[in-house]
């Protein structure tokens, strides 16, 4: 079995990811970790960290496509997390291996901008946590797109029959309502 956990940057997808890993005591794969590789790596393909997640989920779809069926085919069990997939994209997927694959997005599209950041900087891991060591403008501008984005998210799960949390209100109870989905 795949556990597919994608959706918006800071919407719970490792947090979701690291649940089901104390759980199942499977593999584990952050997509964050292939695009880094394209972005530092081959940076002639122009996959990188900077596009938006719908741009970046577009150009890396294929290769993402052909290692999950790789996976599916091998028989492997693994928990795939990060915002390089679109609902109307992985939807194929779960046509072909209904049987296989678990998948849920989860985003923020009912809270605001200054009340996500605070969110952010309340939980933050502290020193090396990529978003709050930068400005607080970025992080703002950063949120303002990722609320934006899960709104596009959240009506491509519905229009594609695909699980969609909304982690906006009780983040942790949105989490838990995430892993028991999967995990069902």
């Amino acid at each position: 079995m795949l556990y597919i956990v994608s959706g918006s940057s800071r919407a719970g997808k490792t947090i979701i990811a690291k649940k089901i890993l104390a759980e199942k005591q499977i593999s584990y794969l952050s997509l964050d970790w292939l695009i880094m590789g394209f972005t530092n790596g081959l940076p002639e393909l122009g996959i990188h960290d900077k596009l938006f997640p719908d741009e970046i989920a577009r150009k890396s779809w294929g290769f993402i496509r052909a290692m999950i069926e790789s996976m599916i085919y091998a028989k492997a069990e693994c928990v795939i997390e990060g915002e390089a997939l679109l609902p109307e994209l992985i939807v194929q997927l779960r046509d072909k291996y209904s049987d296989e694959l678990k998948i849920c997005f989860v985003g923020y599209t009912e809270i605001s901008a200054d009340e996500k950041v605070k969110f952010i900087k309340n939980n933050s891991e502290g020193k090396g946590d990529w978003l709050t060591e930068n400005s607080d403008s970025y992080i703002i501008e950063h949120v303002y797109n990722m609320i934006e984005h899960s709104k596009l998210i959240k009506i491509s799960c519905k229009e594609t029959d695909i699980k969609y949390i909304d982690t906006s209100a009780e983040f942790e109870s949105a989490i838990e309502k995430t892993i028991r989905y999967l995990m069902s």
